[in-house]
């Protein structure tokens, strides 16, 4: 298969490295990309990977986005502590560090696309929901959602290959049109879910997801990051709740639990350090809070996946 993310997903090591968290992550892989743009799209097949030394049937992390469209199956792969089924006619979208990996020796039979988060447009980056980690990575189009998404990806591609007909600079404003048009179709089907349905159109929750994403490691105050908005407090619970069916405390704790997940699942840090990397400097009240959203200690979660 064939930058940074500037809005969440995970801290990143870069250059294959795990940083600071012990997770290795790997960078959009720039050198495979026709004419160097910050996007590629290819058939899918079993030399897939981001690098030479890069063993993807173990956990890893990367800062670009990944979209797979299957063309069999079943392939099941694992994307933060859940694995998803895949077959013929889904699409998987993983998001910048989000922790997978691929199976060993999974057929993996379709088209890959991968995108650098700072290729497409701010506007754009909301308007496809480019980072929305709480939707879920695997869809499921129906059939004519299928052959729309399977046209507007055959554009896409065919404008990525055709080096020869427009110089750079309008050859990548046109695959980015091209890329848009495909992810409006794919955000389309994301939020035709009931889950999602539920999102509003404003920029309030928008506002707060991002701040959570940049401050989940230091800050677990619902008032601190509203007043960092510039919002109520009463005003943020009900932007939350309408685009979660959460509070923002359990927004903000969910998001905790996770990347503590993923240092004990993934990482040998001690468990007082990865308290410490999630905003608990003191190992006990780490424990405690753990336990209380998990009913296991992170010990036992840790044990239970080794």
């Amino acid at each position: 298969m064939t930058g940074r993310n500037p809005q969440g997903g995970g801290r990143s090591g870069g250059d294959g490295d795990g940083g600071g968290d012990g997770i290795r992550t790997f960078p959009f892989p720039v050198d495979r990309s026709v004419l160097g743009v910050g996007m590629q799209i290819a058939p899918m097949g079993p030399d897939r990977t981001w690098r030479a030394d890069a063993p993807l049937d173990r956990v890893h992390r990367i800062d670009f986005h990944i979209v797979m469209l299957f063309d069999g199956g079943p392939v099941r792969h694992m994307v933060d502590f859940t694995e998803y089924e895949a077959t013929a006619g889904d699409l998987l979208w993983i998001r910048p560090g989000q922790v997978h990996r691929f199976p060993p020796g999974g057929e993996y039979r379709g088209t890959v696309l991968a995108m650098q988060p700072g290729f497409l447009p701010r506007a754009t980056v909301e308007a496809t929901g480019l980072y929305r980690y709480d939707r879920q990575p695997l869809l499921r189009p129906d059939p004519a959602q299928l052959t729309a998404l399977r046209a507007a990806l055959g554009q896409l591609r065919r404008e990525y290959e055709d080096t020869a007909t427009l110089p750079l600079s309008l050859h990548t404003a046109v695959l980015r049109h091209s890329l848009t048009a495909f992810l409006l179709r794919l955000a389309h089907l994301a939020a035709s879910s009931a889950e999602a349905a539920r999102e509003p159109s404003g920029t309030t929750f928008t506002l707060f997801r991002d701040a959570v994403e940049h401050g989940f490691a230091t800050n677990h105050s619902v008032s601190a990051y509203a007043d960092a908005l510039g919002y109520s407090r009463r005003t943020l619970v009900r932007a939350v709740r309408a685009a979660t069916g959460e509070t923002p405390k359990a927004f903000i704790d969910k998001r905790v639990i996770l990347e503590a997940k993923r240092l004990l699942a993934h990482t040998d840090l001690p468990i007082g350090r990865v308290g410490a990397a999630v905003g608990f400097p003191d190992a006990a009240n780490f424990s405690k809070f753990f336990q209380q959203h998990t009913d296991t200690t992170p010990a036992a979660f840790r044990a239970e996946l080794r």
